[in-house]
């Protein structure tokens, strides 16, 4: 299976998930949902800074395609962000990260439950 049919067919087409994306964490967009742009500040924010240093996604929050979320969690296991009725996981496997952002009417423990197990099973295959 190709990075692109990841993100379209695992996560956004659940519905839970309006816009993806797999970032390697040596750098560089793997896929990404169409018209989804991070700019390279955003990207390496998420590689470099968002796990590594919690306490600063905590602090500046996370923006992702020039939109600002709250950091209402930030750990080695999931960065999680909220503004209204928007929100973000961004979830770490072996060799990257994914970034899934949901909206209304799907609540988060929902969109949560698609990118975690998308996030499992690329661990369980050493991606």
């Amino acid at each position: 299976m190709s990075w692109q049919a990841y993100v379209d067919d695992q996560l956004l087409a659940t519905g839970k998930i309006s816009k993806g994306a797999i970032i390697g964490k040596q750098g560089g967009i793997w896929a990404q949902s169409a018209g989804y742009n991070l700019s390279q500040k955003e990207q390496d924010f998420i590689v470099k800074t968002a796990f590594q240093k919690p306490d600063e996604a905590r602090a500046g929050g996370i923006t992702l395609s020039g939109f600002k979320f709250m950091t209402i969690k930030a750990d080695d296991e999931e960065v999680v962000g909220r503004k209204g009725e928007r929100g973000v996981f961004l979830i770490p496997t072996t060799q990257a990260i994914l970034v899934a952002e949901y909206d209304t009417p799907t609540p988060a423990g929902e969109a949560n439950v698609v990118v975690s197990k998308l996030g499992d099973y690329l661990k369980s295959v050493g991606y």
